[in-house]
């Protein structure tokens, strides 16, 4: 049946098209109409080559319009349910069906129209060569819902055409150079060069898309709860990042959007490559994100907003910035069909999918703290989060990784992802720990469990507690020194496979109020120097934890990685293979390697006196690799 819309819905902020938006816009599509294509309706290539020119990169995306039938936001006909615009995508005997959307004026972004008959496809082409295209738009009574096979689904209207697309040139930004990022084993890898690929980003402000420059935009009325952050009285701005914003940069309606885009600038700038943030927090944390056109009504939706969102994430995307989309919160997991994939879950997954899903490095996360806990009983099951879980894979063709958010505590990991395990839908967690000296641990325990259970998870330390502090700005930790060792180090020396940094709900600058990522500056660069070290010293997808509780990455017999300070664990005897190992000393602080290159022998699984805690006291990682 088709879905109801409450009267008298309306939502603040929405600019509608004026008679001189209108005509720019129609100007544009009269233009368009003009050029000679293959290619059915409008086509606009992402890597700014002219259409006319029939080709792309692979890898970048594809889009393209087609004109259909004239719709609106509050139409009769509801255009995000009655109609289903579905394309298939051909290459030899290749194929990929992805959805599109319902796109207004084809412009909303500038001019915030809420009507048109635009309708929109965005596909990234995964290899080089000729790709024909079949588009249909399918029109029911709850079309959206229906597969493209289902009887009552009539064809409204359909187009094809046909493209070619190039190898990616050697100066696209890397995401566009590598390929979709996916799970492989414990850790991300791009598939088209195969690199392996280690996190390092923000968690915090988890309400990013909070911006007052979006349209549709506010904030419900916010009652924080004990135990969690208190998001203030205004919607973010990140006014200390208007001067990231750089010439050529994109913004919309004018200068709008320059002070987030120069955030992900700024964060770019400091080695950092992903960013963490909630679609929907409605009744949750901050109250101010949405995808709808009104919070209350969950089958209609915000075309320009969304349309600004995707400026944001493109611009994140050339600038190397992996989107972390995190689906909802365990204060509103049930709002969505009390909790299962029934027909508001399914519509607001098949927007985001077909708005978003084209970008290479994208995560899909189930959840915010998902699943039942003490503090609040109620929350998704084991067969609705399966559920959840097995519509996405099912809908992306991508097939980005799908992520489960932990809860802090060790016991509510234990209830609620011993059932996950094995699930080969759940790509990785999304890991939360209370105290950072058990993350090492927690998370070589959990990497362990999954491996047995023959689907192993790459774990990232994407919140780390406790919660009332979390990362503290640096004025008041300069040196992180807690947070190197244990969430950082102890991270990436278990097998993890990354970290973003949370706030804390009680900090000036909190998950929720941040406006400037220089606050933490100091930390960003020692994520870098780390990442770096992996990257550029370890084959570290090949290695494993030692044994015992150090930090202490191993490809056994060949080559080990050992955090050294007096706040650590010391390795344990026969942790190292017997054997003549070159020893170099890595300062986790300035990036540098001690002058001194020493050749230390391992006899019987001995340990010298200089793996228990670095001569000057100071924190060092050391590298041995084996020589005899």
């Amino acid at each position: 049946m088709e879905f109801e819309r409450p009267a008298g819905s309306c939502r603040p902020g929405k600019v509608t098209a004026t008679p001189v938006t209108a005509l720019v816009a129609l100007i544009a599509r009269i233009l368009c109409a003009a050029v000679p294509l293959t290619l059915s309706g409008c086509t606009t290539i992402s890597s700014s080559v002219m259409a006319s020119e029939l080709h792309v990169a692979v890898w970048q995306p594809v889009t393209l319009d087609f004109t259909g039938p004239s719709s609106s936001e509050t139409g009769a006909l509801n255009p995000f349910t009655h109609f289903k615009l579905s394309v298939t995508f051909t290459s030899g005997a290749h194929k990929v069906t992805v959805p599109g959307f319902f796109a207004a004026d084809g412009n909303a972004a500038e001019t915030g129209a809420d009507s048109g008959e635009v309708w929109r496809v965005r596909f990234a082409p995964d290899r080089p060569g000729q790709w024909t295209y079949s588009a249909k738009l399918f029109a029911a009574d709850g079309a959206a819902l229906l597969p493209d096979s289902d009887p009552k689904l009539r064809v409204h209207a359909s187009w094809s055409g046909s493209f070619q697309v190039l190898d990616a040139p050697p100066d696209a930004p890397s995401f566009y150079r590598n390929g979709i990022l996916r799970r492989e084993g414990r850790y991300f890898r791009f598939s088209g060069s195969g690199t392996h690929w280690l996190k390092g980003g923000a968690n915090s402000p988890e309400n990013l898309l909070g911006y007052a420059d979006f349209d549709g935009t506010y904030r419900v009325a916010d009652n924080a709860r004990a135990g969690e952050a208190d998001a203030g009285g205004e919607l973010h701005a990140f006014a200390p990042h208007r001067g990231d914003w750089r010439r050529g940069d994109p913004s919309w309606q004018g200068s709008k959007g320059k002070g987030l885009i120069g955030a992900v600038n700024y964060l770019a700038d400091q080695g950092m490559n992903a960013a963490y943030f909630l679609v929907y927090n409605i009744e949750g944390d901050g109250k101010d994100v949405w995808p709808w056109r009104d919070p209350s009504d969950r089958t209609r939706f915000d075309v320009s907003k969304l349309a600004q969102w995707e400026i944001v994430f493109a611009h994140m995307q050339r600038r190397g910035i992996a989107l972390h989309v995190v689906l909802q919160e365990t204060e509103n997991e049930l709002i969505l069909d009390g909790g299962d994939t029934g027909p508001h879950r399914k519509l607001f997954l098949r927007e985001l999918i077909a708005r978003f899903g084209h970008h290479p490095a994208l995560f899909w996360n189930l959840g915010e703290e998902n699943g039942p806990v003490h503090w609040l009983p109620h929350g998704q099951s084991d067969a609705q989060r399966f559920a959840m879980a097995r519509h996405i894979r099912q809908l992306d063709a991508y097939g980005h990784p799908i992520l489960l958010h932990t809860h802090s505590e060790a016991a509510d990991k234990d209830s609620i992802l011993a059932p996950q395990l094995g699930n080969r839908d759940i790509a990785g967690l999304s890991f939360q720990v209370s105290q950072r000296e058990t993350v090492n641990k927690e998370i070589r325990k959990w990497q362990e469990l999954s491996r047995e259970a023959g689907h192993a998870w790459p774990i990232a330390m994407d919140e780390i507690g406790p919660w009332q502090i979390g990362a503290r700005a640096d004025r008041d930790d300069p040196s992180h020194d807690s947070l190197r060792r244990h969430a950082l180090w102890g991270t990436l020396l278990a097998g993890g496979a990354g970290v973003e940094w949370y706030f804390g709900a009680e900090q000036d600058g909190n998950d929720l109020t941040a406006e400037d990522w220089r606050s933490r500056a100091a930390l960003w660069r020692q994520t870098r120097i780390a990442l770096s070290f992996f990257e550029q010293n370890l084959r570290f997808w090949e290695m494993r934890p030692c044994r015992g509780s150090a930090y202490c990455l191993a490809d056994e017999g060949k080559t080990y990685a050992v955090y050294l300070s007096a706040d650590t664990p010391v390795l344990e005897r026969g942790a190292i293979a017997a054997g003549t190992y070159r020893l170099r000393l890595f300062d986790p602080l300035t990036g540098d390697f001690d002058l001194a290159v020493t050749t230390i022998e391992f006899v019987d699984g001995d340990l010298p006196r200089l793996l228990s805690v670095s001569p000057s006291k100071a924190d060092r990682v050391a590298l041995l690799e084996r020589i005899d």
